[in-house]
């Protein structure tokens, strides 16, 4: 039988903390990578953004226990399958909430008020707003723009809106998929599992998806062609990648439509082998462009 330890960090999602590897979007973008300062910065506000999010996870499945007692995957958490117990389980949400804030002013008030509108924003979204049609995806979407700029106010560097743009696409776009997921996997009972189901349809979510991802790859495009970003880097070449980029976003939409997945996007992009393979292609590549 699992210890309690066990069961608060299963409940806590560990394999979902490499979505705010984002952290790094600034400082691999800003050169500053091998400054050892910067470097130790960014790893400590991403280890601050997991265990952040970690609560974050055991508030949602606190307050989704009876319906995730009724979902065909969800019903072997700790909390729904009733090995953890909710009393452990919120003491343990106060303290991760507490530690998480406190940790974040080591680093600088600007970074440790994002922290808190993302705790905020959280827990609006696990309340309320995840019952609201497009807004639910545009929560989604918007803690992964908290992550960038979390990632550029704690080394204190100024990041592009063309990125942070190419950030909002992108999060939405894996939103979307991920709702559609959903909905194919649930079928007629999309509704008992959460209300905002009713409002969508497949055929909705497919024209939201074609439209952020022509915005992903024209924002992308844009990003790596603009004067500032030529200016800024003293090169050309970044587009070279957003063949790199499409093919990431081609296969993503095969494993969507072709093989019915998406509904973890997070484990998606780390699990299949060329997606894998692209996205470490793409780092290689940026990294020789912007520090070769």
């Amino acid at each position: 039988m699992q210890n309690v330890p066990s069961l608060i960090l299963a409940s806590m999602r560990p394999k979902q903390w490499v979505k705010n590897s984002v952290i790094f979007a600034a400082l691999i973008f800003s050169q500053n990578l091998f400054h050892l300062r910067d470097l130790v910065v960014s790893i400590a506000a991403f280890a601050i953004f997991c265990l952040a999010s970690g609560g974050v996870y055991l508030l949602n499945d606190l307050l989704d226990m009876d319906i995730d007692q009724k979902h065909p995957k969800k019903f072997y958490r700790p909390l729904a399958s009733g090995k953890l117990s909710p009393i452990i389980a919120k003491i343990t949400l106060i303290i991760v909430f507490i530690i998480s804030l406190l940790a974040s002013l080591v680093i600088n008030l600007p970074f440790t008020m994002i922290v808190l509108g993302y705790l905020a924003l959280q827990a609006a979204y696990s309340t309320f707003l995840k019952e609201v049609v497009i807004l639910d995806v545009f929560s989604i979407a918007a803690g992964f723009f908290l992550r960038v700029m979390a990632g550029a106010k704690a080394i204190e560097v100024p990041v592009s809106s063309w990125l942070l743009i190419c950030t909002i696409f992108i999060s939405l776009f894996l939103g979307l998929g991920k709702r559609r997921h959903e909905l194919v996997l649930l079928g007629e009972d999309a509704t008992k599992h959460r209300q905002v189901f009713h409002e969508y349809n497949i055929s909705l979510l497919d024209q939201m998806i074609s439209i952020v991802t022509a915005g992903t790859v024209i924002s992308y495009s844009l990003y790596t062609l603009s004067h500032e970003t030529i200016r800024k880097f003293n090169t050309e070449n970044l587009w070279f990648t957003i063949p790199i980029v499409l093919y990431g976003i081609f296969r993503y939409l095969y494993l969507v439509y072709r093989k019915e997945e998406g509904s973890n996007p997070e484990l998606t992009l780390f699990e299949d082998k060329p997606l894998l393979i692209v996205i470490a292609f793409y780092v290689v590549v940026v990294g020789m462009i912007l520090y070769l």
